[in-house]
């Protein structure tokens, strides 16, 4: 693994952030996990946290422990970390569209077609989990299909339901929990992912996949009855 070409930024006094890139790119986001995990597999004295982003890691220390020059020179000497395991992937049903996904119409408007020809393109591929944030559990996936690129909406809304599948640039997330957020609501899944009372709380990570699955009104209700008797969880799926 080349860290020649890592830029080292100060961030605070107790930390420091490794920027392998600015775009959002799978390339560069396995790069970024692999820089993760040799920080994680063969920690220096003092390092109090690693945080893998889209394409930054953020690296933590006690400052009476290190020094920001003394893990930039760590980062010089590591040793190339093995390629990423085989990612898990995981399906979300989800219904779209109507009281579920009310930014569809308008959206696939804006795009210049079909409500129909939206769900199929953004059904009809794997997206990698680039990290997880701004709310616990929440992926934060991509890269969409050029063709479904689109920005946040002028404002958020004070609150989304859990289960909302949204768009946000080349982006494409779940809402575990509802929260305040900005995204394109385009659907909405009935499977909870996150859960406190479950270890880990999320069955997902960064470098895993999430795969969209169109489901039909009368499947919507059956799983939303599953999820209020507690039987329904997300299981990892056959490659």
């Amino acid at each position: 693994m080349r860290l020649d070409d890592v830029r080292v930024l100060p961030a605070g006094e107790a930390a420091i952030l490794l920027e392998f890139g600015r775009e959002i790119d799978i390339a560069v986001n396995m790069r970024v996990q692999r820089a993760a995990r040799a920080f994680l597999t063969d920690p220096p004295p003092g390092v109090t946290g690693v945080i893998p982003a889209y394409t930054t890691v953020l690296v933590e220390f006690d400052p009476l422990t290190t020094s920001a020059e003394d893990l930039a020179d760590h980062l010089s000497r590591l040793e190339e970390t093995p390629e990423e395991a085989p990612p898990r992937r995981f399906l979300i049903p989800t219904r779209y569209g109507g009281e579920e996904g009310p930014d569809l119409q308008e959206l696939s408007d804006r795009l210049g077609m079909s409500p129909e020809a939206v769900v199929k393109l953004h059904t009809s591929q794997d997206y990698r989990i680039f990290c997880l944030g701004f709310s616990p559990g929440f992926p934060l996936a991509g890269v969409l299909p050029d063709a479904l690129v689109t920005p946040r909406r002028p404002s958020p809304r004070p609150r989304v339901p859990a289960g909302s599948v949204g768009l946000a640039g080349r982006q494409t997330g779940v809402y575990p929990s509802a929260s305040p957020g900005g995204w394109q609501l385009i659907g909405r899944s009935p499977v909870p992912l996150f859960n406190l009372d479950r270890t880990p709380p999320v069955p997902y990570g960064p470098g895993d996949l999430l795969r969209f699955v169109d489901i039909g009104p009368d499947e919507l209700r059956r799983l939303e009855g599953e999820a209020r008797r507690g039987r329904l969880s997300l299981e990892e799926a056959a490659p």
